[in-house]
């Protein structure tokens, strides 16, 4: 799978962002920066989240069981009060991490970087697993007919007021899932974990991804790991004309279909799905209006009867 990058803005890596973990960025109208929600934060609104529920109750009472100290640190919380409650949730993120139930995300973030390598024609790290290299053998076979265009790139969709940044960027020309030609620009989307059940997610991340503006935020530098720095660069205020410099139009990409790549840890196996964005977009609206709605207020009205 050749690598064709055009010119774009710089990778989404660096990308400022604040406490809540928001991408942080200059309005294309000028001003101070702005948080954005993060896509995939913006799709849970439609979310099911019943199944990821009960999965992360039940990771943290293996964790608890597994490292009986946390168990103990808890009689000394008042889980009525702000810093309690703060305490207990690092609590049960070490819980989780007891069960073991971040490696998977660890794994996936790995692989991640060696299906880069493979897409850039660049030889894997000395001393790759057996595992590791069965997986970006059968992540090239199966992605064979595209053409990497650019990868890890942040765009911005100010009609949600979200930013996020897809995996790829591919030239495709072939049959799509109803047997016409597709002859462009698709977005593309690498998933180590299951897909049983976040299809709709998925179709939806994509078909915001293909409606986003590029943002070049090394138009803006600043040393994000600098609190100084960081908090300095947050209250500058930016000309319309020269914020407008930092977003470019994505290259005409299908909005109609995008792609994922499944790629299962240690499986050696890569399957593609088509993702109807199509369908994506119309959820990706739907979770506007849940947003929306959820940001109601004065909702309930104290009950006054009457002398």
């Amino acid at each position: 799978m050749p690598i064709t990058l055009v010119d774009l803005p710089a990778r989404a890596l660096g990308v400022p962002r604040d406490r809540w973990g928001r991408p942080l960025v200059i309005p294309r109208g000028g001003g101070r920066p702005r948080g954005l929600t993060r896509v995939t934060t913006f799709i849970d609104a439609i979310e099911d989240k019943s199944a990821l529920t009960a999965w992360g109750k039940r990771m943290t009472l293996l964790g608890a069981a597994r490292e009986p100290a946390l168990l103990t640190a808890l009689q000394y919380l008042n889980p009525e009060t702000r810093e309690g409650k703060a305490a207990l949730d690092q609590l049960a993120e070490r819980a989780v991490t007891a069960a073991g139930a971040n490696a998977k995300r660890e794994r996936g973030t790995h692989l991640h970087s060696l299906s880069e390598l493979v897409d850039q024609e660049r030889a894997l790290p000395p001393g790759t697993s057996a595992s590791d290299a069965a997986d970006m053998a059968a992540y090239k076979a199966a992605t064979a007919m595209f053409d990497v265009v650019a990868m890890e790139q942040f765009v911005v969709v100010d009609e949600l007021g979200t930013g996020g940044t897809f995996d790829r960027l591919l030239r495709y020309t072939g049959p799509g899932p109803d047997g016409r030609l597709i002859d462009g620009l698709i977005i593309g989307d690498l998933k180590t974990g299951s897909v049983q059940y976040g299809a709709l997610k998925m179709s939806s991340q994509l078909a915001v991804y293909s409606r986003g503006e590029l943002y070049d935020h090394a138009a803006f530098p600043v040393d994000a790991e600098d609190a100084g720095d960081l908090a300095a660069w947050k209250k500058r205020e930016v000309p319309a004309d020269v914020a407008a410099r930092a977003y470019s139009r994505l290259p005409n990409v299908n909005q109609d279909w995008g792609v994922i790549i499944h790629l299962p840890a240690g499986e050696a196996r890569c399957t593609l799905y088509w993702a109807d964005l199509r369908v994506g977009w119309d959820a990706a609206r739907l979770a506007l209006d849940v947003r929306r709605a959820r940001a109601t207020k004065d909702a309930l009205v104290p009950f006054s009867p009457i002398d």
